[in-house]
């Protein structure tokens, strides 16, 4: 079988294109000033306000609920420049005829889609900057101190990254318009934070119904994985579980990467308006 000689230079190609319309996608994004007060400030605000509300001490630890809710709400730092983001913004293209635009041009959609993970992979870096040095400053949140901390907090962020961008891309189907998929994203987004334990102090305060639900999906886990980087060994009690549970932690989210791969497959993301 004859090997194609112009296969790297089409990826290249692709790669090159893509990065174009990443750089594209950012100046689109800041230039939009309601896209960056809600994507950024949102998560934060909710941050510096619920922090200054749970001053509260765990007793016996030395550990405010402040720092407990800023460890977990890193996770929803992610979840809006993901899911939130993706899936309106794919939607919005969509419907205002971007993506038919495209068709017809010689850019291969997977620049289009490299241009869309320029974009979160930006975002979300300055936005978790944003929010450790808002919990740092304000709530004396410590960052990790050894390496195998920082490690957990590495592979994390990449799981909770891919797996929450996969399905924003997926939830960006279902929407007719740029105006219905904000509906469509936000219901679920803020309906999973809460039952999740992203905004309750401990955790283990949830009903039993709620974490079976939250269970089954990547933001209850994100947010335990972040808690168990930035929250001294002591706190692991007051966890669902009792446990940090890490490997329970990876699978789900590499569970959720893979699911959200599949729906992105086989669901016609990049196909024609909805009539």
């Amino acid at each position: 079988m004859a090997l194609d000689a112009t296969a790297p230079h089409r990826a290249s190609s692709t790669a090159a294109l893509g990065l174009s319309r990443g750089a594209l996608e950012l100046k689109r994004f800041f230039r939009s000033r309601e896209a960056v007060v809600f994507t950024f400030a949102l998560p934060t605000v909710l941050l510096v306000l619920l922090g200054s509300v749970f001053g509260d001490r765990y007793e016996g630890t030395g550990v405010t609920a402040s720092q407990v809710l800023a460890a977990g709400m890193v996770a929803a730092g992610i979840m809006s420049t993901t899911f939130v983001t993706l899936g309106t913004d794919i939607a919005s293209d969509r419907d205002d005829g971007t993506l038919a635009r495209l068709r017809g041009t010689p850019m291969p959609r997977a620049a289009y889609v490299i241009g869309k993970i320029v974009l979160v992979a930006v975002t979300t870096v300055a936005q978790t900057v944003l929010m450790l040095t808002a919990a740092v400053t304000l709530f004396d949140l410590p960052l990790p101190g050894t390496v195998s901390r920082w490690a957990t907090f590495g592979w994390v962020f990449v799981l909770g990254v891919i797996g929450c961008s996969l399905l924003g891309i997926a939830i960006s189907t279902p929407a007719r318009t740029a105006r219905s998929a904000t509906a469509i994203v936000q219901l679920p987004h803020l309906a999973l934070l809460f039952v999740s334990g992203v905004f309750v102090t401990p955790a283990s305060a949830l009903p039993t119904g709620l974490v079976a639900v939250a269970s089954l999906f990547p933001v209850r886990w994100l947010a335990q994985g972040f808690r168990s980087v930035f929250l001294p060994e002591v706190m692991v009690r007051f966890e669902i579980a009792g446990a940090w549970e890490l490997d329970r932690v990876a699978l789900v989210l590499a569970a959720w990467c893979v699911a959200g791969l599949a729906l992105c497959l086989t669901l016609p993301i990049l196909g024609p308006r909805h009539r």
